[in-house]
């Protein structure tokens, strides 16, 4: 216990410490002697005081390094001021370990890089920010990757996962971080460079400083070698404290040593990893237990068929799951009734036929168990990943429970053997009720870790009292049963104060020697594994005592959510925004590497504005707008987000307060009252449409306006659309919803569905208001002028109330608009949410009739047989590419593939404003303008957005067609 006692407190959240006075002193010198980032403002230090566990403290600043040689710089000038730092990747760490008092330095957005790749002998050398879903894209062309699959893999660095000693849902298999990591090269803090890898007895190969660190590190070993035979638990999944059990008396890897040491002893520079086969072919079994004990008892017998993973879902998750948009159909697939657990038991191989012969045998042990025809068998590899899709959310989806009782992480990956797994589980939940609540449970069956969270509400001091006696009596339990209090997640704030019951006062202090010999400064993130503070030490928490939120009175109705507040909270930082594949959220992370435009990082600040911990007026800040200005609406995150956040809509309720307090810029007045002065404006089209056509008219307007010179104006048409005619009308009447854009800029499109929708049979209304035509009032909602947006839709409203009473299909083409009446309208308090259940675009309307055999829509084969999709956000938002492209497959002989794209870019005005066309083009340069400029001449490029049509011609050349316009050429 002496090494202990060398080192202070951990650090509160304000103290009184000469590193804060000199705080700006290190700012300046990371300004002057780095290329780094560096963000000390107080919005950003907000940003970063929070991962995806339970605290928050605020850093002293955060710097983002562009080079190794930034690294080293930071840790230097860290060590001169006497600063702690705390080394960072994607900040989901579920303990705690990645927030402090400390200067934060963010490896993710730069120092991602792939440094050296042997596939001859499976191992690779990358840098720490390289998030592992990224490394195994780089991989799957070599048929390789890395084995340690965390179900966070579309954000987790590898950096972090080292630090953590990730395990994943494989690790039956494949083992832990620690059996995968073959080497790391790290900074001391001393500011000397190291590398640990495997070493031979003599140490022959190490300069001086290595081989004494190595010795010393042996001699503590070798000290403590018998206290670590005895207290140190049997078990693979064991990541309490430092790996001092694999520090061999000779020869070895100290790598192993580092690995699991969150940041504590070291910053690591570069990782060496091993890489495994990917297996030729799987099979997945979806056994399902009426009891949740049943499950837990025969998992001890599954794992004998040798799978390579044994999941657990439970009845919570399951229900959770079912009420979650984007899973809900994936789960009528594949949960037969109402099960209270089931297991996902999967085998891998190189042989199919053996494969298939372990899932027969697994149907046979669940009949000889008790349960026959209790097994879903998946053996299609889309459907499997369907259903790992909804195990990987398990952690945001049990987190999409609305209110203050939430389930909280801090017993969630103990470790049992198989054998106790089912009596200790039982006894678990009988804790939980013993304190008043009830836990959910999912993840790693297989090796005896659960992922169970009791729910609580922190806010409380009661729900910390609750959370406190549970951990006692939980990891009293787990002690009892010779298991592990860290099975996973690793120790930060959580469980580091728990180490000397677990381990005994002689091996803590071993712990105090290790970070005695690496740091003894004490710089490496404070407070984690060695010297922590009270793990229920309410000033650490994210929801602190005295935490309170002041929201002004909103113009949009949040009750759904217990008020904005209860929205805005639902973000628990797991950082499933982060992710950098080609779906659509989020886009303007996916530009920037930023976690200021990124929905956790907004959903942040604005719980730290309303609640007062950004200073008076913070809610209506410009640093604020600035957070708030790369969003596009995209609605990615009310679809893709398990817990539902809806930045599209909290944008624009703050943007309403923005405006009310500052006004509205001329450019965004011209934007939003689009609507109310086309009918004038049309009239004078040829002279609005000189912008683009006079030498210097555009820079004039970018200087004047804020409109972009690079990028030309939508071409205002002489000629508005008005309806041509009405058919008979045998297959039923239909509105014809058609919008402000479509009216004034593209009133072809509104023709060619009249013609379609006619020669199908269906009587065609387009209903005005006056002569004007119908508004949602999407423009005024984006700048923010909801009172506007009200007013345009009551107006609508009220003209369309006929059409609404004969219960007629109100049918859009423009997806923005037309989402609008299923969407924002229900949050307006127009008091009829009927057009939310009539409203759907062309398409939706087509495919759902087609379905039904009720189209009859002679088509014949157009001349060009591809084409190319890319769907507009909020269809895939709203979930209704398919009817795109089942529409679209109606013509004859035509071969339809869709871009796997996230936002085109343009999202309305974005693209057209001067600040944010780059990152509207590269936004667009993601995915989609690459897939349109690789597609022939005779593909056919197909959007509905008008949006999406506009960044097609600007960023690609090509002339993109909604797709009424292709069945209205397919007409027979």
């Amino acid at each position: 216990m002496v090494a202990l006692l060398r080192y202070g407190r951990y650090p509160k959240p304000h103290p009184e410490c000469p590193a804060i006075a000199m705080s700006a002193d290190i700012e300046a010198r990371l300004r002057r002697e780095t290329e780094a980032d560096v963000l000390f403002d107080r919005f950003s230090r907000g940003r970063y005081s929070t991962d995806a566990s339970i605290y928050q403290i605020e850093p002293l600043g955060v710097a983002v390094p562009k080079t190794q040689a930034d690294l080293a710089a930071i840790v230097a000038i860290a060590g001169e001021a006497g600063v702690p730092v705390l080394m960072r990747g994607g900040g989901t760490s579920q303990c705690g370990q990645t927030v402090g008092r400390a200067l934060v330095v963010d490896c993710s957005k730069h120092l991602n890089r792939i440094i050296e790749f042997d596939p001859d002998r499976r191992r690779i050398t990358v840098e720490p920010g390289l998030v592992l879903d990224r490394l195994n894209g780089y991989l799957r062309s070599h048929k390789l990757f890395f084995p340690v699959d965390v179900s966070t893999s579309a954000q987790a660095t590898l950096g972090g996962m080292a630090g953590n000693n990730s395990c994943g849902s494989r690790s039956i298999r494949y083992g832990n971080m620690v059996h995968n990591v073959a080497g790391i090269d790290a900074l001391l803090a001393n500011g000397s460079e190291h590398r640990f890898a495997e070493v031979s007895g003599n140490l022959a190969e190490l300069d001086e400083p290595g081989r004494v660190l190595t010795q010393d590190l042996r001699a503590i070993a070798s000290r403590h070698a018998q206290a670590i035979d005895e207290r140190f638990p049997k078990l693979l999944r064991r990541v309490g404290g430092y790996n001092i059990d694999m520090v061999p008396p000779e020869g070895g890897n100290l790598a192993k040593l580092l690995v699991g040491s969150e940041g504590t002893l070291a910053a690591f520079q570069r990782l060496t990893l091993d890489l495994q086969e990917i297996p030729a072919h799987r099979t997945l079994g979806v056994c399902h237990f009426p009891r949740f004990y049943d499950a837990m008892d025969a998992t001890q017998h599954i794992v004998t068929l040798g799978p390579t993973a044994v999941e657990l879902v439970d009845r919570t998750l399951i229900e959770l799951a079912r009420e979650i948009p984007i899973f809900a159909r994936s789960m009528d697939k594949f949960i037969q009734g109402k099960p209270d657990a089931v297991l996902l038991v999967e085998f891998a191989g190189e042989d199919a036929d053996e494969q298939l012969a372990k899932l027969r045998q697994l149907v046979e042990m669940m009949g000889e168990l008790g349960f026959p025809g209790a097994v879903v068998e998946a053996t299609d590899p889309a459907f499997q990943a369907e259903i790992w899709e909804v195990r990987k959310a398990g952690l945001n989806i049990v987190m999409s429970m609305k209110g203050d009782g939430k389930p909280v992480s801090f017993i969630e990956d103990c470790a049992v053997e198989l054998k106790d797994l089912a009596e200790y589980t039982d006894r678990l939940t009988q804790v939980f009720h013993k304190h008043g609540t009830e836990g959910t449970w999912y993840a790693h069956a297989s090796v005896g870790t659960l992922h169970v969270r009791p729910i609580l509400n922190l806010k409380q001091e009661h729900g910390a009292k609750q959370m406190r006696a549970i951990a006692e009596e939980a990891f009293a339990m787990v002690r009892e049963y010779k298991g592990s209090h860290s099975g996973e997640h690793g120790d930060g704030l959580v469980r580091s104060e728990f180490h000397l019951p677990m381990f005994g006062p002689e091996l803590v202090g071993a712990f105090g020697e290790i970070k005695q010999r690496f740091d003894p400064d004490g710089r490496f993130n404070p407070g984690k594994i060695v010297d922590p503070p009270k793990m229920d030490d309410r000033s650490l928490f994210r929801f602190k005592p005295g935490y309170r939120t002041d929201v002004p009175s909103t113009a949009l109705d949040w009750s759904d959510w217990a008020g904005f507040a209860g929205a805005v909270e639902m973000c628990n930082n797991n950082g499933a925004c982060r992710k950098s594949d080609a779906n659509v959220m989020c886009p303007s992370f996916r530009v920037t590497g930023d976690e200021q435009h990124l929905t956790r990082g907004r959903a942040n600040t604005l719980r730290l504005a309303i609640s007062g911990q950004l200073g008076p007026d913070a809610f209506t800040d410009p640093a604020m707008a600035e957070t708030m200005s790369l969003c596009v609406g995209c609605k990615g995150c009310k679809r893709e987000c398990p817990t539902g956040v809806d930045m599209a809509r909290m944008k624009t309720e703050v943007m309403y307060h923005y405006r009310r307090r500052h006004g509205i810029p001329l450019k965004d007045k011209l934007v939003a009252y689009l609507p109310r002065y086309a009918p004038w404006a049309s009239r004078l089209a040829p002279l609005m449409n000189l912008r683009d056509k006079l030498p210097g008219l555009a820079k004039l307007s970018e200087s004047w306006l804020g409109f972009s010179a690079r990028r030309p104006l939508p071409k205002w048409h002489f000629g508005r659309f008005r309806p041509a005619f009405q058919s008979d009308g045998e297959a039923g009447d239909v509105v014809l919803l058609a919008d402000t854009f479509t009216t004034w800029f593209e009133p072809e499109n509104a023709r060619a569905a009249e013609r379609v929708l006619a020669s199908a049979g269906y009587r065609v209304h387009v209903i005005e208001d006056g002569g004007r035509p119908l508004c949602c009032g999407r423009t005024f909602l984006a700048a923010g002028l909801v009172d506007q947006a009200r007013e345009e839709a009551r107006r609508a409203l009220a003209a369309l109330q006929p059409a609404l009473d004969a219960g007629w299909p109100i049918l859009g083409l423009e997806p923005s608009c037309l989402f609008s009446l299923r969407d924002e309208w229900t949050v307006l308090g127009l008091g009829d949410d009927r057009p939310a259940g009539q409203a759907m675009l062309v398409e939706e309307f087509l495919s759902r009739e087609a379905r039904a055999g009720r189209l009859n829509l002679p088509l014949r084969s157009l001349p060009q047989r591809r084409a190319l999709l890319h769907g507009h956000c909020h269809q895939k938002a709203f979930a209704t590419m398919g009817a795109v492209e089942g529409v679209l497959r109606l013509i004859p002989e035509l071969e339809v593939r869709t871009v796997t794209s996230s936002c085109c870019g343009m999202a309305g005005a974005f693209g057209y404003d001067a600040k944010t066309y780059d990152a509207s083009m590269a936004m667009g340069e993601l995915s989609l303008l690459p897939a349109v400029r690789a597609a022939d001449a005779d593909t056919l490029i197909v959007a509905d957005g008008t949006s999406c049509r506009q960044q097609i011609r600007d960023g690609a050349g090509r002339e993109a067609e909604h797709v009424i316009r292709l069945l209205d050429r397919a007409l027979a």
